[in-house]
């Protein structure tokens, strides 16, 4: 078990005393892979493909600065009792894959006390769990050596642009420049990385589309280890095509979610392998919890963290225990949705509410309604998070058009709950301080993100949409339009209907959709419509 595992482990038993351990290295002298050379690190994290005798999986065409499709692991033979299978591109080999796992590291020991000559000897007491001592830098940099997860920027030197607009400075923790675009990519690491050798061998199996089945089916194929994805009928073929050009075996069953979880969990039973699904065991969250390490390297005198909650909580249960082992001090804070406050209502009574009976927006809220809250992560959380809160669905629209504006990135409502929590005014005591916020993901579908930034700018009252009745004389519509051109406004569309019912006789009904610029020039377009059209009529958004 790794220092990360081993740490959170500690959480999750509900221990008062941290578990003894020792370093790995030297204390003298730091390992720091840093310092090493290219050549030499090139070597430490290449793979090792001489296990088999055909190509590896890593060396395909490259045209464009991308990896062709990669060959799946599957043999065909495997395939028997899966029922229709879906997908097979032609290609498929077999190999002797031997993964061994990664070499532990471990938190350094309380060190204990010199005794004096001739008086007792007693054994130290440990320390708890927050004062463990533990050399961030070194011991994380060659857990990354190690694991392979992609270490996010932050800028300590250049906050973001945001933090001018909203008072407090804001440094945003990019997780959706993943290769998946999602933060779950650092506990699928840990979790793939814990599995036994022969079940490595043998393969694994995960369900439905989402971001937690997008890191195994990636992170799966770059170990070697056969992975299959069970996919619902009415899955889109863009995201079908993504799991296969990972080079997982996609097979389409089922005409729900849960048809495609049975039947994933029925093919484990069956064949022996492993049905992965998102749960809250320790090494799973102390992959997440890395999250917390790199924010307190990378901004110091940090005052606040923002962390997105929802469903499986784990992201914030993971780095709100690793950021109060590095210092109790900085305030941790939940962000969940309002229309899914399942961490709110389980603190409320004090136990992991594992349905919660209402309707959110499934369509919005996919990754953060689809997982229900584990006893463990409840009890992290518990413990470790200062203050969970709620945001409205349009507060997250409107913080996504923010990130498209402000940050040139295109993130998913989960992605959006910090910065919606912050521009909803649900945190003032927070102004004027340092702030990181954890930008979760950025798995959205095209048409869905055209639809949640249309709504957007409704919500922020950039787009309106109003109707005036003009007579039917020469001209009226042109000064309509004239006086729209001269507020500065732009006309998005048009409508002019003769005969309407809502319209009066001999007059026509007009109506105008416009994009403003912000908030004072509405208010200065609805002052000099109402002067001049008493039919003025703004229609609700």
């Amino acid at each position: 078990m790794n220092f990360a595992a081993q740490f959170f482990a500690n959480f999750v038993n509900d221990g008062s005393q941290a578990q003894e351990t020792r370093r790995s290295f030297n204390d003298s002298e730091e390992y720091d892979p840093f310092w090493q050379s290219a050549e030499q690190r090139r070597s430490f994290s290449k793979p090792d493909c001489s296990f088999h005798s055909g190509p590896c999986a890593k060396d395909g065409y490259i045209g464009n600065g991308r990896v062709g499709r990669r060959s799946t692991l599957i043999c065909p033979e495997r395939l028997k009792d899966f029922g229709a299978e879906e997908y097979l591109n032609g290609d498929v080999k077999v190999f002797e894959t031997s993964v061994s796992e990664p070499p532990e590291v471990q938190l350094m020991s309380t060190p204990k006390p010199a005794m004096k000559k001739g008086s007792e000897s007693k054994s130290a007491a440990k320390a708890p769990p927050e004062h463990l001592p533990l050399r961030t830098p070194s011991a994380k940099t060659l857990l990354f050596q190690q694991t392979g997860i992609q270490k996010t920027p932050i800028c300590p030197h250049n906050y973001s642009r945001l933090s001018k607009q909203y008072g407090m400075e804001i440094y945003l923790k990019k997780e959706l420049l993943h290769y998946t675009g999602s933060v779950k990519e650092r506990g699928v690491l840990y979790l793939l990385s814990s599995l036994k050798q022969d079940q490595q061998r043998k393969g694994v199996i995960v369900a439905t589309d989402c971001n937690f089945s997008m890191a195994v089916a990636y992170h799966a194929v770059e170990m070697r280890i056969p992975v299959f994805v069970i996919m619902p009928a009415y899955s889109s073929p863009p995201r079908l095509r993504m799991y296969r050009d990972y080079g997982a075996m996609v097979i389409s069953y089922g005409s729900t979610a849960r048809d495609s979880v049975n039947h994933a969990r029925h093919l484990a039973r069956e064949n022996g392998y492993l049905c992965l699904e998102e749960d809250d065991s320790a090494v799973y969250l102390a992959g997440l919890g890395t999250v917390g390490l790199e924010i307190y390297e990378q901004v110091p005198k940090l005052d606040a963290v923002i962390v997105p909650a929802g469903g499986h909580c784990g992201l914030l249960a993971g780095t709100a225990a690793a950021i109060k082992h590095l210092n109790p001090r900085i305030s941790v804070i939940g962000v969940e949705p309002e229309e899914f406050p399942l961490l709110l209502q389980s603190l409320k009574t004090d136990s992991p509410i594992k349905d919660l009976y209402c309707n959110p927006n499934k369509k919005l809220y996919r990754d953060l309604v689809d997982h229900s809250l584990g006893t463990h992560t409840f009890q992290l959380a518990k413990k470790m998070v200062d203050k969970v809160i709620s945001v409205r669905e349009a507060d997250a629209l409107v913080a996504m058009l923010r990130f498209q504006e402000y940050e040139r990135s295109t993130v998913d409502t989960e992605g959006a709950m910090g910065l919606a929590a912050i521009l909803a005014g649900q945190l003032p005591e927070l102004k004027g301080k340092r702030v990181a916020v954890v930008v979760s993901s950025a798995n959205m579908e095209l048409d869905l993100v055209l639809q949640c930034v249309e709504r957007a700018l409704v919500l922020d009252d950039r787009v309106s949409r109003f109707t005036v009745q003009l007579a039917e004389w020469p001209g009226d519509m042109a000064k309509l339009l004239d006086l729209l051109a001269r507020e500065d406004v732009r006309l998005l569309d048009v409508c002019h209907r003769r005969y309407s019912d809502k319209a009066e006789l001999f007059k026509a009904q007009v109506e105008c959709v416009v994009e403003m610029r912000d908030k004072s020039q509405n208010s200065q377009l609805r002052r000099t419509l109402s002067d001049r059209y008493p039919s003025l009529r703004w229609l609700e958004r």
